[in-house]
Order: C-alpha cells, then structure tokens, then sequence
C-alpha cells in the first residue's frame, strides 16, 4: 500500500470515529421525543450543532471514501475500515466513560486481528 492509501485510511477511519463521537454528544443533548414531540424533536434535531457537526465530518469522510475506492479494492479497503470499531469503543471508553465488556474487548481484538490479516495484501 503506498503512504496515500494509508494516509487517507486512517484519515477516513478518524473522521467516522469523531463522527460518530459527535453524533453521540450530540443525541445526549436532545430531549426524548416522547417529551417534546416529533415536531419539536425534528426542530431540535436540524438545530443540534454538535450533530451539525457530525454531518460535516461525514461529508468529509465520503470525500475520502471514494478516493479510497477508486485506489484500493473494496474487499481490501472495507475491511481495514472496519478499524473504525476498535477506535469507537476507545473513544467511548476513554472520552465518554461507556463501560467495555469482555466480551466487546475480545470482538474488537478478533476484528483488528483479521483487518491486520486482510490488509497484508499480496
């Protein structure tokens, strides 16, 4: 894999995680939408900068995406994406405080595992 690749990998890889980080801030800050109805909800929604936020940084990931794929096979390119999962369940872990079982330590271990053997292309 040349540095481009790699670079923008781990530039995708990042941008879902902090995605996905923002995302979540973002709906701990709405009201539930029993409580304030759909209307509001849906209000409350488009106006959440932190999910404004999130939006922005997937746009961004697209972007990259679609370079990636037009570099690298997808049955290569998905998996080492799949990276992403180990980093959210760090960043929740160490940023959100969220609990990690065992057993979500093992998968994540089994997914970086097989991204390792997968991105060893021939």
């Amino acid at each position: 894999m040349t540095a481009e690749i790699v670079l923008l990998l781990a530039v995708s890889i990042a941008c879902d995680v902090f995605g996905q980080l923002v995302f979540k801030v973002g709906a701990d800050r709405l009201p539930s939408p029993g409580k304030a109805g759909i209307r509001d909800f849906i209000v409350q929604l488009v106006a959440e900068p932190w999910l404004l936020l999130g939006i922005a940084i997937y746009a961004v990931e697209f972007v990259i995406w679609i370079r990636v794929l037009a570099l690298v096979p997808l049955g290569i390119a998905f998996p080492i994406a799949s990276l992403n999962i180990l980093g959210i369940v760090l960043v929740g872990r160490i940023l959100l405080g969220e609990p990690v079982s065992r057993k979500q330590w093992a998968g994540t271990a089994l997914i970086t595992a097989g991204v390792a053997i997968v991105a060893q292309v021939d």
